[in-house]
């Protein structure tokens, strides 16, 4: 298997990889700010870098078409899975369903315990809206596909094969804390895109699972979750 050099493969690569980047620098940043920045607004950095090169490569995102865009009783069903998977994962936090500890843990509070709207809506906006474009454009339309065929733009999602939903979702488990909700999140996400053949809609159903579940942690104050 070839390494995936296409300008397919990088638009959706480079966007994903500059998000770890910076989540890995947030996790490195002293929380007492003497780099002279609060490194929780290296969230907000995030934003604005990802959101640019997606801006940017907008136009080779085929499968994000309006001409793609869901049925209602699609994006009906995205909701609906988006909701259940928020619901798996807020129970799956058991110690041992725990790969690790968060690279980066994000607590919008001041010295006084109160919230800072600002990075709440910084990091709500990034959970709810960016993310799951960024990562089903990289765990769905480039990483999945790409297991099955190497030249992975020529894959109708439909034709994915097990082996490669079970090798994508693998790889996402390991990059979440919660290994186990990872993979229940990871295989509706799948099979929402191989059943209707629509990126739009398990991108749908991540932002509902990211957009509820950041409310929750924001009213129940359970910032490991975030």
């Amino acid at each position: 298997m070839n390494l995936p050099f296409s300008r397919a493969a990088w638009a959706r690569v480079i966007p994903f990889v500059v998000f770890m980047l910076l989540l890995q620098l947030r996790g490195m940043a002293p929380a007492d700010g003497s780099w002279g920045i609060d490194p929780r607004w290296i969230y907000g950095l995030t934003v604005v870098v990802v959101g640019a090169l997606l801006a940017f490569w907008w136009r080779e995102y085929g499968e994000l078409s309006s001409q793609l865009w869901p049925s209602s009783r699609e994006a009906w069903l995205a909701v609906g899975v988006g909701l259940l998977v928020f619901v798996l994962w807020i129970q799956l936090d058991a110690p041992w369903m725990q790969l690790a500890e968060p690279t980066a843990p994000f607590t919008p509070l001041d010295a006084q315990g109160g919230l800072i709207w600002p990075l709440v809506v910084v990091r709500w906006i990034g959970a709810a809206l960016l993310v799951p474009v960024m990562e089903e454009l990289f765990w769905r339309s480039f990483l999945m596909r790409w297991f099955q065929h190497e030249t992975f733009e020529s894959v109708v999602p439909q034709r994915i094969g097990v082996r490669a939903i079970a090798l994508s979702t693998f790889v996402f488990m390991l990059v979440h804390t919660l290994w186990l909700a990872a993979i229940v999140a990871g295989l509706a996400y799948a099979w929402l895109y191989v059943r209707t053949g629509k990126l739009w809609v398990p991108v749908i159903a991540h932002a509902v699972t990211n957009g509820a579940l950041g409310v929750w942690v924001v009213v129940t104050g359970n910032w490991a979750l975030w």
